[in-house]
């Protein structure tokens, strides 16, 4: 019996609810009643991810790529379960640890080396834990003595630095990577995409949303381009990235 995949998704739609018509003005509401509301009746939801199927098999390292509003990010939101989807059906298998927003459970006040711990037990790990990998991270960070600086004083760089540096010491199954690789030096970036073809060698599963077509081609065995919230392209990550490169104003969208 073949092992069950790390991720499926089942013909999953997510939508969410857009603002009030109330926000454009009472004003121009009253001036113009009759047209909101057969435009509130019309778009009072927008969809980001609609009717989207795919699976990714455990140790598969996938790309995901598309323009902004694409639903990229939505469905690592989905794959983490910080979401829900409004229709179809999910199933993640594993441990799963997101890069998603680096540095977001970090408090101001704190330390870098008080949120080590306070986020490594946030992201699941006991303090014990935390304890037995903490020079591991700080070496990782790089940020020496500005570990005992509060965060506040930090630039979003050494924040991301932190987080990172974290986050891929949690020991993941599920790896989940939101555009970390974008931010901070160029020596660091690399060092982070280094980390990211350790753990491709170890056998994680590795989710990879990011702009660079060429970072996605060096790390994604597949990608999966979506456009509008829909799958366009599922395949070999160079191909798909090369369809994505010559892309048509409009593709045409399937899976």
């Amino acid at each position: 019996m073949s092992d069950p995949p790390a991720i499926q998704f089942r013909q999953v739609t997510k939508y969410f609810k857009k603002e009030s018509v109330l926000s454009t003005g009472l004003k121009n509401l009253l001036l113009h009643l009759p047209y909101h509301l057969k435009e509130v009746k019309r778009s009072r939801y927008f969809c980001a991810i609609d009717d989207v199927s795919f699976t990714i098999a455990k140790g598969e390292s996938v790309g995901v790529i598309g323009r902004n509003g694409s639903g990229k990010t939505t469905a690592l939101g989905l794959i983490a379960g910080v979401l829900r989807p409004n229709k179809g059906s999910i199933e993640v298998n594993g441990h799963v640890c997101p890069l998603l927003e680096l540095g977001a459970g970090f408090r101001q006040e704190l330390s870098g080396a008080e949120n080590i711990f306070l986020n490594g037990v946030l992201l699941g790990m006991t303090r014990r834990q935390v304890r037995e990998k903490f020079a591991e991270i700080a070496e990782f960070s790089e940020l020496g003595e500005f570990l005992e600086s509060p965060i506040r004083t930090y630039s979003s760089g050494m924040m991301a630095r932190l987080g990172f540096s974290i986050a891929v010491h949690l020991n993941p199954e599920i790896l989940l990577v939101d555009e970390v690789l974008a931010v901070g030096d160029i020596d660091f970036q690399g060092k982070c995409m280094k980390k990211m073809n350790a753990f491709r060698k170890q056998g994680i599963t590795i989710v990879f949303v990011s702009h660079n077509l060429q970072a996605v081609t060096t790390l994604c065995d597949r990608a999966i381009w979506l456009q509008d919230g829909r799958v366009c392209a599922v395949g070999n990550a160079a191909s798909v990235c090369e369809q994505y490169r010559v892309r048509p104003a409009n593709p045409p969208q399937g899976s």
